[in-house]
């Protein structure tokens, strides 16, 4: 049976899970799960994924989600991944496993947190929240510092000193380019600061053309109906800025 992709592109990991499948050839069937529905939350989905969260897969009679244990189970179970997403070097993969920590404990909560309370709330049936999004981004800011001197080593074109991505680059990309969605304004003055990680972001998204621009599109085309909302003045304003 061919792999079943469960996954709304509007969603960051969802987005990382498809692009990495794309990239590596896996055959697969997209199944759209549309969240702003609330689709996540059916029976007939809790049936895959009881957290009610995509994306989520199934590959016979396996159901898996959380988008880091997919990337890790897809780089292990097909043969067509290349070997610089998930090293066979256990050293290595121990290495991006902790990126993928920090990722869920430190840059997710910050990015989506932000774009979540100062723009996308409202299409999830949610009220803007300012407090939480100046407290996410005092938490993007200080997880994009530590992406620009720690996790990004010397001229290494990706994470982790590397000159090939892993899954770690595209599951921390995936998550800032969800930053489109915002104000111009407001995502140059988040990301201007950090030109290594402008530069990381920009590689990884070449190492994985066609298909990154490809699935991002729904993203970018929210990106437009926003901004043409904001210049009508039909749109909520951006959450509270910390003065950093």
């Amino acid at each position: 049976m061919k792999l079943k992709v469960y996954a709304d592109r509007m969603s960051q990991p969802s987005r990382a899970v498809i692009i990495f499948c794309k990239v590596n050839g896996i055959q697969f069937d997209e199944i759209l799960i549309i969240l702003s529905k609330r689709q996540q939350l059916t029976p007939e989905f809790k049936d895959i994924n009881p957290m009610g969260k995509v994306p989520a897969i199934v590959d016979g009679r396996l159901k898996l989600f959380e988008s880091h244990a997919i990337l890790i189970y897809l780089s292990s179970a097909f043969p067509s991944v290349v070997d610089h997403w998930y090293p066979n070097d256990l050293s290595k993969r121990a290495k991006i496993h902790s990126v993928l920590d920090w990722h869920h404990t430190s840059l997710r909560p910050g990015a989506a947190g932000y774009v979540l309370n100062s723009v996308l709330a409202p299409a999830l049936g949610l009220p803007l929240n300012p407090k939480a999004a100046a407290d996410a981004e005092k938490l993007l800011t200080k997880s994009l510092s530590t992406l620009e001197t720690f996790w990004l080593k010397g001229n290494a074109k990706f994470l982790l000193g590397s000159n090939q991505p892993s899954i770690a680059d595209l599951s921390l990309v995936c998550e800032l380019t969800q930053l489109q969605v915002l104000d111009d304004k407001d995502r140059i003055r988040l990301l201007s600061p950090h030109k290594k990680v402008e530069q990381w972001i920009d590689n990884t998204r070449k190492a994985t053309m066609p298909h990154f621009d490809e699935v991002h599109e729904v993203l970018f085309k929210a990106k437009d109906r926003l901004q043409r909302q904001r210049e009508m003045g039909t749109v909520s304003k951006p959450g509270l800025q910390s003065k950093m």
